[in-house]
């Protein structure tokens, strides 16, 4: 099959990019009207190739107590039951007094990486000699984040293998910075290409160890008890899981997921780089030469401590953050009007996340309250209305059974009950 309309695609109109995939993929009309009716101004200024928009359901964590203060935080996902844990977990630590969330400083790092380095130790003493030259130079080079109060701090010298990264760390105040690191860590990979050494590349880092955010919880046994569990005893199941993920990278992994199940659904409603955030949590997971469970719960004589740390480098304007519209309105629910405040919020959410997949791993089973949610998708995909849907979802959860053919079938038979009543 001729694909000539590759070549220049990107300079088509989204109509005409439309139109081929259109033609070239057999499209229905009706899948070719739904592409053109979510189509935006705004995306094909965003992304190359435009054809329409993607959109996720977005809904609302209430009751996220951090630092005294009571939040309401937007989250974009398409998973069923991740909103819902996030609620489970922040109304049982709400109930104990809420996070507390420590505030530290916040840097990126931008490296320029050298290579065919012979002296590896004159390198590190040119970086400590021409420390003020190299931060002006950085700093010139965006000089409105000076001015702002951030602006390059500092800038050490590392061995990387056959390598050497100078990092330049950035204070970018409310921003989320990428493009700011980028300039200066290019900037100063210009000065070092004028004294004569070989410069591999220049570019940010998405490893924010110097944008640590830390958040802990404590829960009463009374906000951990189910009908037939202590609090006691679900307190230490999940400190027992708490310590499996410590030792052991297949659960861990999972752990680590649902963690970031809450973290991402927020950064994506907040306008972040989600991605890098992913990245970041990652590698912060395996620092010690072992992937392992990025929370910590501990028994204590009254319930349960949690704790997080993250490298959490997000930001409030830049980005994408002040063209989308919805964006502006997610920051006007949940009144985070700093960085600092976003990043303590979001792992905050990633904790409560947590807490709620422990304790129903402690309990009920993970099954339990995901089947309820992941029963309504079923019933939507085989067609079922709003008005179906209930009576649908009831008759699932007497079965032992259920896939997309069992559904199909209890549709027809509920059609078919109400068509006689």
């Amino acid at each position: 099959m001729s694909r000539q309309w590759d070549q220049g695609f990107y300079k088509l109109s989204p109509e005409e990019r439309r139109k081929i995939l259109t033609q070239q993929y057999d499209l229905t009309p009706e899948e070719g009207h739904y592409l053109t009716e979510h189509e935006s101004r705004l995306g094909n200024e965003l992304v190359e190739n435009y054809i329409t928009d993607y959109a996720l359901p977005e809904g609302v964590l209430t009751n996220l107590v951090v630092n005294g203060k009571r939040y309401t935080v937007p989250m974009v996902v398409e998973e069923p039951s991740v909103i819902a844990a996030a609620n489970n977990g922040a109304k049982r630590v709400a109930n104990s007094g809420g996070f507390q969330a420590t505030n530290r400083p916040r840097m990126l790092t931008g490296q320029v990486v050298l290579e065919n380095v012979q002296d590896p130790q004159k390198i590190i003493e040119l970086v400590e000699k021409e420390q003020a030259t190299l931060l002006q130079v950085a700093n010139a080079a965006h000089p409105s984040m000076e001015k702002r109060g951030g602006g390059a701090k500092k800038i050490t010298c590392r061995e990387a293998g056959q390598f050497i990264s100078v990092d330049v760390y950035v204070d970018v105040c409310q921003a989320m910075g990428a493009n700011t690191v980028n300039t200066m860590a290019e900037a100063v990979a210009h000065w070092f290409r004028e004294q004569g050494y070989d410069v591999l590349t220049a570019i940010l880092s998405n490893y924010a160890l110097d944008s640590l955010q830390t958040v802990t919880c404590e829960v009463a046994f009374a906000d951990l008890a189910t009908k037939t569990m202590s609090g006691e005893v679900v307190a230490q199941r999940i400190a027992d899981m708490s310590s499996l993920a410590a030792v052991d990278v297949y659960r861990a992994v999972t752990n680590n997921k649902g963690i970031m199940n809450g973290i991402d659904a927020a950064l994506i409603a907040s306008g972040n780089d989600w991605r890098a955030i992913e990245s970041g949590a990652h590698a912060y997971a395996s620092q010690n030469g072992s992937y392992r469970g990025l929370s910590t719960w501990r028994l204590t004589n009254t319930g349960l401590t949690g704790e997080l740390t993250l490298p959490m480098p997000v930001g409030v304007v830049g980005g994408s953050i002040g063209l989308n519209e919805l964006t502006r309105i997610n920051y006007k629910i949940s009144q985070i009007k700093t960085a600092r405040e976003l990043a303590a919020v979001v792992v905050s959410l990633g904790l409560a996340q947590n807490l709620a997949a422990l304790r129903a791993l402690a309990t009920t089973g993970i099954q339990a309250g995901h089947m309820q949610l992941q029963y309504r998708s079923l019933a939507l995909s085989v067609g079922a209305s709003p008005v179906e849907v209930d009576k649908l979802v009831g008759s699932f959860s007497k079965q032992t059974h259920v896939d997309q053919e069992v559904a199909k079938k209890m549709l027809n038979e509920i059609r078919k009950e109400s068509s006689n009543e």
